[in-house]
């Protein structure tokens, strides 16, 4: 379970879908309720009063936690991020496509973030990489063990094809060599100069004359 936050809770920077810490640093945080509804939700062709929005919008100093938030729970009416509705439409239907690596890297030190489909797709690659166990990785995405561990099954097998499919060459274990006994081997160098020559020597039978041989 993901924690929630309230508007009370210090600003994080990267926060979970639940995350409103960032409404206390808003410019129409404090607003009157009937003030804000007429100012941020317009209607379409009233250009003047989007107009004003945009200017309160373009001081505030959490703009981007603003967008995020009407991006990721799908709030597709109103101004937010200093952006109308219809100016987000195409940053809601790439929504699943959004690749920020801030987050992909917060993941990784232990934040709980809310992961579009792409970066959490990187998170699982990089965590097979890593070397994570599945333990590891069902923390860290908030799913069971099952889960995470199929996940890394996935990710090892699209390595495998990838490397297959590039070239790439497959590690090989290594065959032990067999240790072949020790034999003596005759001395090199200067040791074997250093050895006197060994003649044969011949034995003498009882029958064999003296002197030189004939």
């Amino acid at each position: 379970m993901r924690t929630i936050t309230t508007h009370n809770a210090p600003a994080t920077g990267l926060r979970g879908i639940g995350d409103t810490s960032w409404h206390t640093h808003g410019v129409c945080h404090g607003m009157d309720l009937d003030d804000a509804d007429t100012t941020f939700f317009p209607l379409p062709r009233d250009h003047e009063a989007i107009a004003d929005a945009k200017e309160l919008c373009a001081a505030c100093p959490v703009k981007r936690d603003c967008l995020n938030f009407a991006l990721e729970n799908v709030l597709k009416e109103g101004i937010w991020g200093g952006l109308t509705e219809a100016e987000r439409r195409p940053w809601h239907d790439g929504l699943p496509q959004r690749l920020d690596y801030d987050r992909v890297i917060a993941v990784f030190n232990g934040r709980d973030v809310h992961l579009t489909a792409k970066e959490r797709q990187v998170v699982i690659d990089h965590a097979y990489a890593r070397g994570w166990r599945a333990d590891r990785l069902s923390v860290a995405l908030q799913v069971t063990q099952e889960h995470a561990r199929d996940l890394l099954t996935q990710a090892a097998h699209k390595v495998f094809h990838r490397d297959l499919t590039q070239g790439v060459p497959q590690r090989r274990k290594k065959k032990r060599k067999r240790s072949k006994p020790a034999t003596s081997k005759p001395a090199t160098g200067q040791a074997a100069k250093e050895q006197p020559a060994s003649r044969p020597v011949q034995s003498t039978s009882a029958h064999a004359p003296l002197g030189k041989a004939a």
